[in-house]
């Protein structure tokens, strides 16, 4: 195809996939159906992923639990059964362990079958400056934030691929998108953890995987505990954000195949204003909105959780 065609053939088609994204916004697209899919989720003995470990299993999905939290998932497990869903399996698994995701992922496929929808939704966070902060914790924050992702997609995305059919989805942050103090290590693990997502989508399409499909979350501050004492200048203007909306917008974004999410709404500015802003204007908005300190208040879980 010459150059004058290839060029009209990209105009139409970008044409049409912008009002298709605008016809969207006004009527929503159709979800899909997920019973009987196998929903794995990571960090499911508390927070978001307890709540998306409900909502699946009310939709007809097996899900299958991860947490290095023992009692956690046992309260998990006891939420999805009230819910009346019976197809629910849970394991300890340490997300920082390689091997470990390895061992409990074969020992997943034996006993549960195929993963189908994979979540990536364990997290740790340190909250120091960045020379405060201990090796140990900044490895470990790479390890579950980041290098768990790899690991677990080596594990199950091949019978993804096999079947093409299968659904990964990123539970990345904000923090993925701009840096902030004191979250170095945090924001590293997120930046990485939407690159990755990202490039396995376009591996997917280039191999023609197109039934294999990514989503990316990427939330503000969630009163989950996990960032308890963290909030923006003007609350009222950018609030942190309520567990319940933030689940319910995940599990709608994997039934419509979204693979994009950014939370709140008014986020989706942000990788725009990047795009043009000097730095000193974005450092300027970040500033007004309490964003680039946010962390000084910064408490987390309690110990004992």
């Amino acid at each position: 195809m010459n150059f004058f065609l290839e060029t009209l053939k990209v105009i139409v088609l970008l044409v049409y996939y912008l009002l298709e994204s605008l016809v969207f916004l006004v009527v929503p697209a159709r979800k899909k159906n997920v019973s009987g899919e196998i929903v794995l989720i990571t960090g499911a003995g508390s927070g978001i992923g307890r709540l998306l470990a409900v909502k699946f299993a009310s939709l007809g999905a097996t899900v299958v639990l991860w947490d290095i939290n023992q009692e956690g998932l046992k309260c998990t497990v006891g939420l999805v059964k009230e819910k009346g869903a019976g197809r629910v399996h849970s394991y300890v698994c340490d997300c920082s362990k390689r091997q470990d995701i390895y061992r409990v992922a074969d020992q997943v496929k034996k006993e549960v079958g195929d993963v189908s929808i994979l979540i990536n939704n364990a997290g740790v966070v340190v909250g120091k400056r960045f020379l405060d902060s201990p090796d140990s914790l900044v490895e470990k924050t790479m390890e579950v934030n980041t290098m768990a992702h790899f690991w677990t997609y080596k594990a199950f995305l091949p019978a993804m691929i096999a079947a093409n059919h299968g659904h990964l989805v990123s539970i990345a942050s904000c923090a993925g998108l701009c840096g902030t103090s004191q979250a170095s290590d945090y924001c590293a693990s997120k930046f990485a953890a939407v690159g990755f997502a990202e490039s396995i989508d376009i591996e997917m399409r280039s191999l023609r995987k197109t039934g294999v499909k990514t989503t990316i979350v990427c939330p503000y501050v969630i009163n989950t505990g996990m960032f308890d004492g963290v909030k923006s200048k003007w609350p009222r203007v950018i609030a942190n954000l309520d567990p319940e909306y933030v689940a319910e917008r995940i599990v709608s974004a994997v039934r419509q195949n979204q693979e994009v999410v950014l939370m709140p709404r008014i986020a989706y500015l942000l990788p725009f204003l990047k795009s043009f802003l000097p730095v000193k204007a974005l450092l300027l908005l970040l500033d007004y909105f309490g964003l680039d300190d946010m962390m000084n208040t910064f408490k987390g879980r309690p110990k004992k959780e």
